[in-house]
């Protein structure tokens, strides 16, 4: 039987030749080195990386993307001009999430941070009643330590399984290379989410995954996204579960061909219009869909020299998009978004009580449509 021969994948001094073998061998490929200077290793100059060369194509991916291989610190997110956050946990909603954060992060040269909180179960605490009776529950306090370690060690090594995962799908060229890093939370999830991301001022993205339409009627009193989405004051992408009719999941914003934008014909929507068109790929030809929404607050005339100023600034600014303007129809609860591929969603502040009992848009919709919502702050 015939041997796979051997072939040089790099030249490097010896302390960089070594480092490069064990990168290579930490992910699955066998590597050997020549021309070392056996008498003196630390001075030998010229010694060859070799690997099978039916590893090439494995190898060069590694060699090619060496900060993605390597081990970083969860402690030590290194900060950017430009991160993608991804709430995970582990299932597969949040892994379709993760991938196609990987996809846009390529494209616009930014980072992914996968995030993960988790809860721990607390007993009583020390229960005071008065100066004169007292309950001490010690015992309980250190199971809880315990049961903390336990669970945050838990939580650590699905995040460890998830990295290798991407990984894996990285060494086979089924994602994009993207640097990646990892952050573990204790708390509430959309707390630990906002949290992050008032901390970490160069998130510009969150990416979430959502459940199919007949489960997510189990969330509507406690959703994470639908908070997420109305408490959180950055550009949101939620990726369903399944994809809706004979679309697959969503994988990367190249296979968006229609958009429905809703409008609530004000000034402000026009962000919203920039905000799509910078995130999706240049000058890619889209059919959007305004659903025209108009303003209770204004009169019709009001209304029409609004819906033709926002057509004029949508055929000046956007000349490769073909623009459609529909009227809402009111007499139908649901959004006709079926047929689309992203729905855009400006959204306004609201505080909690109107977040409450007036839920927005995109909230709604989370609920009701197996579509993914890009949700934009304005």
């Amino acid at each position: 039987m015939e041997t796979d021969r051997l072939i040089t994948v790099a030249i490097h001094t010896y302390e960089r030749a070594v480092r490069l073998k064990q990168l290579l061998e930490r992910e699955g490929v066998n590597a050997t080195l020549q021309n070392v200077n056996l008498a003196a290793p630390v001075m030998s100059a010229g010694v060859r990386v070799r690997i099978a060369e039916s590893d090439l194509s494995l190898a060069l991916r590694i060699i090619e993307n060496p900060e993605i291989f390597a081990v970083e610190s969860d402690d030590n997110v290194s900060r950017q001009s430009h991160t993608i956050l991804v709430p995970v946990d582990f299932t597969e909603k949040s892994l379709n999430a993760a991938r196609l954060a990987f996809s846009i992060a390529a494209r616009n040269g930014a980072k992914v941070v996968l995030l993960h909180s988790f809860l721990v179960p607390h007993s009583n605490p020390l229960m005071s009643m008065g100066d004169s009776l007292t309950f001490d529950n010690t015992d309980a306090d250190v199971e809880d330590v315990e049961v903390s370690v336990v669970i945050a060690r838990q939580a650590r090594q699905q995040m460890l399984q998830l990295e290798q995962q991407l990984r894996d799908e990285i060494k086979r060229g089924e994602l994009p290379a993207v640097k990646s890093s990892t952050a573990l939370l204790e708390g509430v999830p959309e707390e630990c989410i906002g949290q992050y991301v008032k901390e970490h001022r160069e998130v510009r993205l969150l990416v979430m995954g959502s459940r199919r339409s007949e489960k997510k009627a189990l969330d509507m009193a406690g959703s994470i996204t639908a908070e997420v989405l109305d408490s959180c004051r950055i550009q949101a992408l939620t990726v369903p579960e399944c994809g809706h009719g004979s679309k697959p999941v969503m994988r990367s914003l190249e296979s968006v061909d229609r958009i429905a934008l809703l409008s609530h014909l004000e000034q402000e929507d026009f962000l919203a219009f920039d905000a799509v068109n910078r995130l999706m790929p240049a000058d890619k030809p889209l059919a959007v869909k305004v659903i025209c929404m108009p303003n209770v607050k204004y009169s019709k005339p009001t209304n029409d020299a609004a819906r033709r100023a926002l057509q004029e600034y949508c055929a000046e600014h956007f000349p490769h998009y073909q623009f459609s303007l529909v009227e809402h129809d009111k007499s139908k609860a649901d959004l006709d978004v079926a047929e689309m591929d992203l729905v855009v969603v400006p959204s306004r502040k609201k505080n909690i009580f109107a977040r409450l009992f007036n839920p927005g848009a995109a909230h709604r919709l989370l609920f009701h449509a197996d579509v993914p919502l890009l949700v934009i702050p304005v």
